[in-house]
């Protein structure tokens, strides 16, 4: 190491790789090492759906930057390199080769974990061939297999959040038949009634098997996948996805003694600190602080974990930086239907504690004159006696992206339903029309709260 201070990062991806580049650019003495378990490093999960069903043709696109790349800059990235083991007292990691099973010990002076999240595993035959999780590269690059050398003709989706709505398209995309299984009465819990209702009606819609309140048993097959128990009644499959959600992949941290919190992920302060020195965390295995309720929450997505990475990059390199925290904004493509949600749902605001009212509305997406208009549903959460503005979800075929992120905008920045309504936001035909679906349904809250 030259006597140079060494940072260990623990995860190649989002979080990982995002912290390991800036913490090169700020401190170039820095000694920095990576390991990731795969064989793939700083690529994007989100894109994996896409790559099943062909959109993206070949995996390389989803690699942002290759061990090679990150090496010319002084970055040593290991990959097939899992970290077993966190010695804190002696500031050592156990680290065992995948590919040939031998065991080494590195000394390290800070610890980034971005150990990432872990599929959650609910129910028996997950070990079947043709049986799937959506979470790295080589998972999208099984699927395509898969489906281009075994044929199947029929799919079951375990799990209707955001992995499985994507898949679902994915698979419709390549000919097969789908169905999507979902334990919850709705698809999509992170929004409202209203708006998973909307979903499920384009499921619907384009040939999708929908079944709700419906728990998987087992994973059946003599060999091979063949099919899935739910809900008392077995259910043809030849390929089987399992997107359930992801809690974080702790079990390095709780073997090294270092605490947890929120949802079980790494307790962390707001520079990515955990409660142990000189070891940090950032991405789907940290807990983060929600901006709405000022508590600390579990929010995994990739968004999230790249600026917790920049943020601890900053701290381990002696620049003071704090994460401004969370308010929950995605987007998902289903089909035709584009859905987008940010802040507290209404269900959200009520379990925080929060007096909530809401206002949903549907108006045109553009102006009524100019062709091609399609309706919007826009649903407001905001604070009864304030009128601070606590969430948005929005559905319909064009413009959901753009409008979740100005209320987005507008959470950051603590705003009242009254001051979204007053938004200078853009018009023009056939992009918006003069009272934009955002402002009708600041209007309509303002009558709520």
């Amino acid at each position: 190491m030259s006597g140079s201070r060494r940072l260990v990062v623990v995860g190649g991806v989002a979080a990982g790789l995002s912290a390991a580049a800036r913490a090169r650019r700020m401190d170039a003495d820095l000694d920095i090492l990576v390991f990731e378990r795969t064989g793939f490093c700083s690529y994007s999960a989100c894109g994996l759906p896409y790559l099943v069903a062909g959109v993206v043709p070949h995996h390389t696109a989803l690699v942002a930057r290759t061990p090679e790349d990150l090496g010319s800059e002084g970055i040593d990235v290991r990959l097939h390199h899992q970290v077993e083991g966190v010695d804190v007292a002696a500031g050592r990691v156990r680290v065992r080769d995948l590919r040939t099973s031998r065991e080494r010990e590195e000394p390290y002076d800070e610890l980034l974990l971005a150990t990432g999240g872990r599929a959650r595993l609910p129910f028996p035959g997950m070990d079947l061939p043709g049986v799937f999780l959506v979470r790295t590269v080589e998972d999208g690059l099984a699927i395509r297999e898969w489906i281009e050398v075994e044929r199947p003709e029929r799919a079951v989706i375990v799990g209707g959040g955001y992995i499985g709505l994507e898949m679902a398209e994915a698979l419709r995309t390549r000919g097969l038949e789908v169905t999507l299984v979902e334990l919850l009465p709705h698809v999509l819990p992170l929004v409202d009634e209203e708006l998973a209702e909307d979903v499920e009606a384009e499921l619907v819609r384009v040939g999708v098997d929908l079944r709700r309140s419906c728990p998987v048993e087992r994973v059946e097959g003599n060999g091979r996948v063949g099919r899935v128990v739910a809900g008392g009644e077995a259910i043809d499959a030849t390929l089987v996805v399992v997107g359930v959600g992801v809690s974080p992949d702790n079990s390095l941290a709780v073997g090294a003694g270092v605490p947890l919190g929120a949802g079980g992920a790494v307790a962390v302060d707001d520079g990515m600190r955990a409660r142990v020195p000189n070891v940090w965390a950032a991405g789907d295995c940290a807990e983060t602080r929600h901006r709405l309720h000022d508590r600390r929450s579990y929010v995994p997505l990739g968004t999230v974990a790249s600026k917790q990475g920049r943020v601890a990059a900053a701290n381990i390199a002696g620049r003071a930086e704090s994460f401004a925290g969370v308010v929950g904004t995605a987007a998902v493509k289903v089909f035709d239907l584009h859905v987008g949600r940010t802040g507290l749902s209404e269900r959200e605001a009520a379990q925080a504690g929060i007096d909530a009212a809401a206002a949903t509305v549907v108006h045109r997406s553009r102006a009524h004159y100019y062709p091609g208009w399609t309706p919007l549903k826009v649903k407001l959460v905001a604070e009864r006696g304030t009128g601070r503005l606590l969430g948005a979800q929005l559905a319909g075929t064009e413009g959901v992206a753009k409008r979740v992120d100005v209320v987005a905008a507008a959470l950051h920045a603590g705003a009242t339903v009254d001051e979204l309504g007053s938004f200078d936001l853009s018009y023009a035909p056939p992009f918006a029309p003069v009272w934009d679906p955002l402002l009708i349904a600041a209007r309509q809250a303002q009558r709520q709260v």
